[in-house]
C-alpha cells in the first residue's frame, strides 16, 4: 500500500509573512506522516522560514526549483547541496511551467534528478501534454517518452523512492481537469513505463500524483483510483483551511 501524498505548489505567490503564518496554521494540524504525507513546495525566498517551522513537526518542506551544480559560477541558481544543507526535504522539477518559460530540457531534468538523489533529497518529478498532445490521442507516448529521459541513469531504489506528477498542461490553472478516469489512466501509463525501464516491483512503490485545478471538493474521487497516489495542487494549496482539507481528504 502506497502511503498518499499531497504536495502544495505555491508557485510565485505568498510573502514572506504569508508563508509564516501558513505555516504556524497548519503545521500541528495535519494527520501523521504515517497516514498521508503533507508537503509545501515555496519559492526559495521562504523555505529557512518554513523549516525552521516545521520542524518537530509532520509537516515537510520542498523546493521549486533547483540546479544540477552543488556550486559555481550560476547567478540566481539554487544549490541543491545549500537546499539540503537547509533542511530542506523534496524538490520539484520539470514543471511544464519551467519546461514551457524556461525552455527546460528532459536532459537538464534529469541532471537535476541525480543532483537531487546526491544530496540526499527526493524529486516531485513532473510530466504532462498539452491540449493539442491529449486532442490527438498522443498522451502516453508523450509521457512515456519524457519518463524514459527523465528517468535515465536513475537505480530502481531511487525511482522507487520518488514522486512523479501527472499534470496535463491544459488543466493547470485553467479551471479544467482530466477526471478521475483519464487521470488514473495516464498515472497507469506512467507507471507501466516504470514497469519497463526497471521492473514490477519499483513500479508498485512509486508514487504517481495526479495535478490540475485539484481542489477539496473533487479529491476524493482522484484518490480512489488505483495508480493515484496524491495530488500536486497550485492554487488551492494557497490558504491553509483549503491545504488542510486536502489532506485530511487524501488520507
Amino acid at each position: 500500500m502506497r502511503k498518499p501524498i499531497i504536495a502544495g505548489n505555491w508557485k510565485m505567490n505568498l510573502t514572506a509573512k504569508e508563508a509564516k503564518d501558513f505555516a504556524e496554521t497548519v503545521k500541528n494540524k495535519i494527520p501523521s506522516n504515517k497516514e498521508v504525507d503533507s508537503v509545501v513546495g515555496a519559492p526559495a525566498l521562504f523555505l529557512e522560514t518554513l523549516v525552521n517551522e516545521a520542524k518537530g513537526t509532520e509537516l515537510q518542506i520542498s523546493a521549486q526549483n533547483c540546479y544540477f551544480e552543488n556550486s559555481g559560477a550560476f547567478t540566481g541558481e539554487t544549490s541543491p547541496y545549500a537546499l539540503a544543507d537547509l533542511g530542506v526535504d523534496y524538490v520539484i522539477i520539470g514543471h511544464s511551467e519551467r519546461r514551457e518559460y524556461f525552455h527546460e530540457t528532459d536532459e537538464e531534468i534529469n541532471k537535476k534528478a541525480k543532483a537531487i538523489f546526491d544530496n540526499g533529497m527526493l524529486p516531485i518529478l513532473c510530466c504532462g501534454e498539452t491540449l493539442d498532445t491529449y486532442e490527438a490521442g498522443q498522451t502516453s507516448e508523450w509521457i512515456e517518452d519524457q519518463i524514459n529521459k527523465d528517468l535515465a541513469g536513475l537505480s530502481k531504489e531511487q525511482v522507487a523512492n520518488m514522486v512523479i506528477a501527472y499534470e496535463p498542461i491544459w488543466a493547470i490553472g485553467t479551471g479544467k481537469s482530466a477526471d478521475a478516469k483519464i487521470a488514473d489512466e495516464i498515472c497507469g501509463v506512467v507507471r507501466k513505463k516504470v514497469a519497463n525501464l526497471f521492473d514490477e516491483d519499483t513500479a508498485e512503490k512509486v508514487r504517481i500524483q495526479y495535478g490540475g485545478s485539484v481542489k477539496p471538493e473533487n479529491i476524493a474521487e482522484y484518490m480512489a483510483k488505483e495508480n493515484v497516489d496524491g495530488a500536486l495542487v497550485g492554487g488551492a494549496s494557497l490558504k491553509a483551511d483549503s491545504f488542510l482539507d486536502l489532506v485530511k481528504a487524501a488520507k
